[in-house]
């Protein structure tokens, strides 16, 4: 951390990003990191590739997160946030590769260790959480705003603290934020309990989509394209809905695969799907979706796979054999 706190004391212009689809977590990052950078009098551009969810843009500064990059910008220091590997920024990836200095900051176990600098900490709740770790080192002032960015992301990502990875520290931080000016009810309101139409129907589609293992510990929902344009719900609805097959009782693993739109690969036989994967800590899902690429934690993970639908269910019953 030293390394890193020194060389952004010493960075004049930042790029700072995080991953396709963000969470809470991912947004909360870029924010509390990047309102602490500007008002330090540098010069940093938020970016992330895809649409910001609905539900996150209440956060202060959201409209100042970009989905685009000016090439011509010379920047001195780029910070990747949330991420297991490079690619998980898209499209952005090989131009923050040609930046001199790229930090990685993230609590994902299988995390790549990318970049010239790293700072992974699993234990961590969120990557927010090392965030104010970094600003507590770095001496730098916690306003409002970048409060209820750090209580937003650890809310998030602890599912409103009923994970695992809900600490004691975990409270106190978010204490800590409520007492900056953080307000909790205004937060989870605007996260939990406001939600289009389209999302509603789309729920319910998603809900008649569920398969139960022959075993009764596995739940697998579907989302498709054809739901999304049917219901008019956004993409980015789409964020939280595998909560539903994690709430069923006996259920050890569930499983949301969702279609994903990309007119270039698609064929007649297969498409590209992303797949999260939520166990109840009797099974290793990062384990799983390691072994096709993808990452993340022991109870949560994800990855994305280009077949049939049909054969990707086939692997996903050969998950349900193993519970």
């Amino acid at each position: 951390m030293k390394q890193i706190i020194q060389h952004l004391t010493d960075s004049k212009n930042v790029f700072l990003c995080s991953h396709i689809n963000p969470d809470g977590d991912a947004i909360a990052s870029l924010l509390a990191m990047g309102l602490s950078l500007a008002s330090d009098q540098r010069k940093i551009t938020l970016y992330n590739e895809s649409p910001i969810p609905a539900a996150y843009r209440f956060l202060p500064s959201v409209k100042s997160i970009v989905q685009h990059i000016n090439k011509e910008t010379v920047y001195d220091t780029a910070i990747v946030f949330d991420c297991g590997d490079m690619q998980r920024i898209g499209k952005a990836a090989s131009f923050v590769n040609d930046i001199p200095v790229v930090i990685n900051i993230d609590h994902h176990i299988s995390n790549t260790y990318f970049g010239n600098f790293q700072l992974i900490d699993s234990s961590a709740c969120a990557t927010v959480e090392i965030i104010y770790r970094i600003l507590k080192k770095m001496k730098s002032p916690i306003n409002r705003d970048i409060a209820t960015s750090i209580y937003t992301g650890i809310l998030t990502d602890t599912g409103s603290f009923r994970f695992a990875n809900t600490s004691k520290f975990t409270f106190e931080i978010c204490a800590e934020m409520v007492d900056i000016g953080a307000d909790p009810y205004s937060i989870s309101k605007n996260i939990y309990e406001t939600h289009s139409l389209g999302y509603i129907k789309l729920l319910n589609k998603v809900l008649g989509s569920i398969e139960i293992s022959k075993n009764g510990k596995l739940c697998l929902m579907t989302v498709t394209q054809e739901m999304l344009n049917k219901t008019k719900a956004l993409p980015e609805e789409t964020n939280g809905l595998i909560n539903y097959a994690t709430a069923i009782k006996d259920i050890k693993i569930a499983v949301l695969i969702k279609e994903l739109h990309d007119s270039t690969e698609k064929s007649e036989k297969q498409d590209r799907f992303h797949v999260s994967l939520r166990s109840d800590g009797d099974f290793d899902v990062a384990a799983f979706a390691s072994s096709f690429g993808g990452g993340g934690h022991y109870r949560a993970a994800g990855f994305n796979f280009k077949s049939s639908i049909a054969d990707l269910k086939k692997h996903i019953s050969n998950l349900a054999e193993k519970i």
